[in-house]
């Protein structure tokens, strides 16, 4: 349940004005749907940028997707091109890539084409062999199309994942190609890549490493004959055209454990690639429990593996050894609800250490390890959240992070030594997000606030000075800042004494002696936030739905309740074993407190959401306090049981563990749903299935609760295709304009 809808907002109290104005001309140009949508004030970033070793200079794909271009980290200008689509040559005769990856010593280049997505994080693709120097490419394999593929520290070696078994390709050998597992099968075995639930829910699509020395192979060998099956009917539909089932809807079967469901079985495996030895290693894991990461440290005979429990609620740090396949406990990190996924996501490893991010002070703050499991420190302290840790620089001993030191609302990039002495490097107010060199000499920082479209600037990351600014969205800030509404942030305290950040977008031409409608929006998943000071304000970049709303009498609104992030882990971790209870009640007087306000009309007031977001909306609709006049609620899952089990158990445990829990959900309150409703959902979601609104609308049904629906032909869960997120946004806004005006 990856939260993939940005927001923004804010931190202060009571209505701070940020922007618009009431003496734009009434005849002022309109944001349309149309340009919405089609992306048309969309800011532009600096994509793509892939460190290079030399600490000086980075790589880039060009915008036609023909070269890889060569920067410099001081300037940001062009040194030299390291592949030309036109020039290079082979017998593929490419005319662009979509994407590459880089070998160690950087005289070689992994070109991507073809690339087919599978998942969120996954895809096949035909990758091709460059090298710089002759400029000459040739296959990869001509076995069939690739995943992951991953070189070897020295440079020498490929391996990669096809049909779900290992491969390895030997370059000084002729690009002479050996399989090195036999066993991986579709819906059973799968070496090397996670299956759907690990790579959704731990945020990784490969799982395999090579040692240091590049003599083994480790990788996580996932079983999965023995979970269910769940099944997902595709139809003709268009954009793409699925004309094999014009006559017949076919179907798409793949393995998905809904919460309590079994789980495949995980093993770590390791393979010595001169002698051809397979051993399996003797990890202390439990029967149902994970392999989130795994990774080779500088000690080629310490491979880190990182283990949970199913519940989630202990990390276990064990370093292997690849050949002995002995395992030694280094760091168990034990949490009385949970670990978020920001331990195991930020783990990183720096010659003889490693550190990553942990909430055990109550604050997600940096821990400092030796790669024997021995805390040496830990690294930043304080009442607030490290949002990323971006590495450490051994030159000079200091660790480079962001985090939330200021406001919960707002990020800043830091610096800080060994002896605690912090440096701040972005100076703006607002979300700075960094992008190191390897050498952490530089990094490109890119900022941007709820008036201020995103700034990249290439940075010195001894003081934060700007060497260079490369996109300020100029052009973007004055075409698009007369259109949008005007943007306040607040905060209030509810009934329980809770105090909750909001957003607000009043219309251009707004007028404090009327009553106005009011429209919330909100995703509210644990650990999430929409309420930031950054220019992803609402769904589309700046605001520009919730604008084009507001411009037509309405005010938006975005609150952020109990359980969502950066405010501590007491307050993420306090809807544990009850999911929407305290995030529904939270919306609920988030419309009262809005009610109450002079110039809202607390009888036209609506919610809606996707996602988790849609699941409060049912829940917010159904709370028993009837506040929402209309709702609309998007690919939203309406009971955690269907869910699977890794998101699910680690906030709510199993359904036969917290059966008072799991009963907290909107089929259960269908009786209670209060206001008009439209639910929406695609038809080939394969994450919140489709079963979701099936379940819930037959619930409504028979309690007699009348609703609309609308369904997506073969859409997943970004509801996306041709004209379908123009006629969803479309179909949104009639909506609302139907139920309020």
């Amino acid at each position: 349940m990856k939260r993939f809808l940005l927001i923004i907002a804010s931190l202060f109290v009571g209505g701070i004005f940020l922007g618009g104005s009431k003496a734009v001309a009434q005849n002022a140009q309109q944001l349309t749907l149309e340009d919405i949508t089609g992306g048309k004030y969309n800011p532009q970033y600096v994509y793509g940028v892939n460190p290079m070793k030399d600490g000086e200079s980075y790589t880039q794909l060009s915008d036609d997707s023909k070269r890889i271009i060569r920067r410099s980290f001081k300037t940001g200008k062009e040194i030299e091109v390291l592949f030309d689509a036109d020039q290079a040559r082979g017998d593929a005769k490419l005319k662009a890539i979509d994407g590459y990856i880089m070998s160690p010593d950087e005289r070689r280049i992994l070109l991507r084409t073809q690339t087919k997505p599978i998942y969120r994080r996954s895809y096949t693709a035909e990758y091709y062999i460059y090298d710089v120097q002759n400029k000459k490419y040739e296959p990869l394999s001509d076995g069939g199309p690739q995943q992951m593929p991953l070189f070897s520290p020295d440079g020498n070696v490929i391996a990669f994942v096809r049909d779900n078994n290992l491969f390895l390709v030997k370059l000084l050998f002729g690009n002479a190609e050996s399989q090195v597992t036999k066993d991986g099968k579709f819906n059973e075995v799968i070496n090397g890549l996670p299956d759907w639930v690990n790579e959704e829910e731990f945020t990784t699509a490969r799982s395999f490493d090579f040692s240091s020395d590049s003599q083994m192979l480790a990788w996580v060998r996932y079983d999965e004959s023995k979970v269910p099956v769940y099944s997902i009917q595709e139809f003709k539909g268009a954009y793409p055209t699925r004309q094999e089932y014009d006559e017949y809807p076919g179907a798409y079967n793949y393995k998905y454990p809904v919460a309590g469901a079994k789980n495949s079985d995980v093993t770590v495996m390791t393979f010595d690639i001169k002698n051809r030895v397979t051993r399996t290693l003797k990890l202390p894991l439990d029967s149902d429990g994970y392999v989130p990461r795994i990774h080779f440290t500088s000690d080629p005979a310490k491979l880190a593996v990182v283990t949970l429990n199913r519940h989630q609620n202990r990390m276990d740090i064990y370093m292997a050894n690849p050949r002995s396949t002995e395992c030694k406990l280094a760091v168990r990190e034990e949490n009385a609800k949970y670990v978020p996924e920001t331990a195991y996501g930020s783990l990183k490893f720096y010659g003889d250490h490693f550190g990553y991010i942990s909430d055990r002070s109550g604050y997600k703050h940096i821990y400092w390890y030796n790669l024997n499991g021995k805390l040496e420190r830990q690294v930043t302290k304080g009442n607030y959240d490290v949002s990323a840790f971006y590495g450490y620089d051994a030159q000079n001993g200091r660790f480079y992070y962001a985090s939330h030191q200021e406001s919960p609302l707002r990020t800043a990039v830091y610096s800080i030594d060994k002896s605690g002495k912090e440096r701040k490097l972005s100076t703006e107010v607002g979300t700075n997000n960094a992008t190191f060199s390897t050498s952490m000499k530089y990094f490109l920082n890119i900022y941007s606030s709820a008036t201020q479209p995103p700034v990249t600037t290439l940075r010195d990351a001894a003081n934060g000075k700007v060497i260079s600014t490369m996109v300020d969205n100029k052009a973007l800030k004055d075409n698009v800042t007369p259109l949008l509404g005007q943007k306040e942030f607040f905060t209030f305290k509810t009934s329980e004494g809770v105090e909750l950040n909001g957003w607000m977008i009043k219309p251009r031409n707004f007028d404090a002696s009327k009553k106005y409608p009011v429209i919330m929006y909100q995703y509210s998943g644990p650990g999430s936030q929409e309420v930031t000071d950054s220019w992803n304000m609402g769904f589309y970049p700046g605001g520009q739905w919730e604008s084009n709303m507001a411009n037509q009498g309405f005010v938006f609104v975005c609150v952020d309740g109990r359980g969502t992030g950066s405010r501590g882990a007491d307050f993420e971790k306090c809807t544990y074993l009850n999911l929407g209870d305290k995030e529904s009640k939270d919306q609920v007087e988030a419309a009262l407190y809005l009610g109450s306000l002079p110039y809202v009309d607390k009888d036209r007031i609506a919610i809606w959401g996707w996602s988790f977001g849609g699941f409060n909306t049912l829940m917010s609709m159904s709370e028993g306090r009837k506040v929402f006049r209309a709702g609309v609620a998007v690919a939203a899952p309406s009971n955690w049981k269907y869910y699977d089990t890794v998101y699910t158990e680690r906030y709510m445990r199993t359904p036969k563990e917290n059966p008072t829990g799991y009963a907290v959900n909107p089929i259960e309150r269908a009786a209670n749903l209060s206001g008009d409703l439209l639910l929406i959902h695609g038809t080939a979601d394969d994450n919140v299935h489709f079963r979701n609104f099936t379940e819930v609308s037959e619930a409504y049904v028979q309690q007699g609760k009348m609703f609309r629906q609308q369904i997506y032909t073969n859409r997943n869960h970004s509801i996306f295709g041709g004209n379908t997120r123009l006629h969803l946004f479309k179909t949104i806004s009639d909506y609302f304009v139907e139920k309020l005006k």
